[in-house]
């Protein structure tokens, strides 16, 4: 095959979204933002909305996803992506707007912020990156870290009877009344990957839809913060979280 034969669109496998700038991802080998990324660019890509999406960036690992993206910002405070999320889609609601958290933005400082937004049914999507650590601080114990899960601040793992239980904030998102569709996916695998970027699509157009709040949870790996490679960092999350943290759909109005 020619390279003339290789490179027409008939042929092509796969190629970079266009939304994804060229700068090199701060982000450590393995780390499951990058492909999160990918899945976010392509499916504003897909839906047409390029130049009507606006995210709201978080502290924390991915504070920086503006650099990576070509759409629309807006930095938030540490945890008030949501409030930011709220008042962007309020002023604007021909945009598609979605906030990118992880699980200490999310699930500990913002949680009065996530819960509130997602209760009055705000037509936002909110991307909940969750890894059971604070991997930028240094590898903090989080709300989502497992029972007996070692942290630098918990190096013996954690104690129920002195840290409390993990928080499922996807699970309490599911009761609330203004939640439209609530699903918790991963991104180690292809099928994964695949299923992730449905759920990210559908979050999408029920935002745009009116149809209320939308929350993805991607269960993911810190390879840096857990001390481990990438691949037992998959297999880590695959024998630990997932029992702890299942994957699938909590609720869809639909």
């Amino acid at each position: 095959m020619t390279k003339e034969e290789i490179i027409k669109p008939e042929n092509l496998v796969y190629k970079k979204p266009t939304l994804m700038n060229d700068n090199a991802m701060h982000y450590c080998p393995g780390c499951s933002h990058g492909v999160v990324h990918k899945l976010i660019a392509e499916v504003i890509e897909e839906m047409g909305m390029e130049d009507k999406t606006v995210g709201i960036s978080p502290v924390g690992c991915a504070v920086f996803a503006y650099n990576y993206l070509d759409i629309d910002w807006q930095e938030a405070a540490h945890g008030r992506a949501p409030a930011v999320a709220t008042a962007v889609k309020r002023l604007w609601p021909d945009r598609l707007v979605f906030t990118y958290q992880g699980d200490g933005d999310l699930a500990c400082i913002g949680t009065a912020e996530t819960i509130h937004a997602l209760n009055r049914g705000e037509n936002i999507t909110i991307i909940f990156i969750n890894n059971a650590i604070y991997g930028m601080t240094g590898g903090q114990m989080a709300p989502t870290t497992l029972v007996g899960m070692k942290s630098s601040t918990c190096p013996y793992g954690r104690d129920v009877e002195l840290h409390g239980y993990p928080l499922k904030m996807t699970e309490i998102a599911a009761q609330l009344e203004g939640t439209a569709y609530v699903t918790r996916q991963s991104v180690q695998s292809v099928p994964a990957i695949r299923k992730a970027k449905k759920a990210i699509r559908k979050a999408f157009e029920n935002s745009m839809s009116g149809k209320g709040s939308n929350l993805v949870e991607i269960v993911s790996t810190c390879s840096s913060g857990w001390k481990m490679t990438p691949e037992k960092s998959n297999k880590w999350m695959e024998e630990h979280m997932f029992p702890f943290y299942p994957l699938g759909d909590l609720k869809d109005k639909e």
